[in-house]
């Protein structure tokens, strides 16, 4: 308890550096800014506002107030991280939890560690720190990784670099926001799982994906539920693809010049006896009489 309120003293000490208007640090070469940057100070809680490229669009309240009766009893164990934007004015850069929970029990002023960032950065170190949180949704996850990809321009050979995550996990991440906007909302509300979603995005239909999804939801299907009714899915589109295969070879070789000869692509169906069926589709009563004049033409 000792070295905890030292600390805090400490933090408190530095703070007033920052409080002082002709000696305003607004970058790392400035006078006292070593002593500042990079280290825990005590910042008044009004003096900050919330980082515009937080990732996390929703805050459990439960988990909120349970946060605050901790640090109402133990304090901010954690600092939360701050990047100085102005005189005696800060925005976050992660740590909103504890920011929200120390605002909820009327704390005047929390432990900080100041960077100074701008703001491609900032928004860098808010992505990757929320990245490593346990307690975002998938959809949120995946979010975040898009915003590395689309504003930081990074990689996701980069990206796995900075996270610490194997390239193929952050591609199935990203999968997800191929998912429907409803299906990802499901995701986000808890309704389904990551594996649920990883098993409708092989539908490439997203009306056929909604109507899984509400079968699985009406059904409670559990993801191995899913992915057979997936599988069951895609099984006739399989059995059409493959019947189209093992059309015989003197059929293929001659599709292609019949298809150019009329115009058209030509649809052939041939049963197991060998006969079969050659259809020519047509667009308009011109379009018909064209095809009729090279049948006679070719007479």
């Amino acid at each position: 308890m000792a070295k905890a309120t030292k600390k805090q003293a400490l933090g408190r000490g530095l703070s007033a550096l920052l409080n002082d208007p002709k000696n305003d640090i607004s970058s790392i070469s400035d006078k006292n800014a070593d002593k500042v940057i990079g280290n825990i100070v005590e910042i008044d809680l009004s003096s900050i506002e919330v980082n515009p490229f937080q990732p996390r669009t929703k805050f459990n309240e439960e988990s909120l107030r349970e946060l605050a009766s901790s640090i109402k009893e133990l304090g901010v164990i954690q600092p939360i991280t701050v990047r100085k934007v102005g005189f005696n004015k800060f925005q976050l850069v992660s740590g909103e939890r504890r920011y929200r929970a120390s605002k909820l029990i009327g704390l005047s002023s929390i432990p900080a560690y100041v960077r100074i960032a701008n703001d491609q950065e900032s928004l860098e170190m808010a992505l990757v720190e929320n990245i490593q949180r346990q307690d975002l949704d998938p959809i949120e996850i995946a979010l975040s990784y898009q915003r590395l990809i689309n504003d930081i321009q990074l990689t996701q050979e980069q990206m796995s670099d900075r996270v610490g995550k194997k390239r193929s996990t952050i591609a199935n991440y990203l999968r997800l926001l191929k998912l429907d906007p409803i299906i990802q909302t499901g995701m986000r509300d808890g309704f389904i799982s990551m594996g649920h979603g990883r098993a409708l995005i092989n539908i490439e239909d997203q009306s056929a994906q909604l109507d899984i999804y509400e079968k699985v939801l009406s059904n409670k299907l559990s993801v191995r539920e899913t992915e057979n009714m997936v599988r069951a899915f895609k099984a006739p589109h399989k059995k059409q693809q493959s019947q189209k295969d093992e059309l015989p070879k003197f059929v293929k070789k001659g599709v292609k010049e019949i298809s150019e000869y009329f115009g058209h692509k030509i649809t052939v169906k041939v049963a197991k006896n060998g006969s079969g069926k050659i259809t020519i589709p047509f667009h308009s009563e011109e379009d018909f009489n064209r095809i009729k004049k090279l049948v006679k033409s070719a007479k």
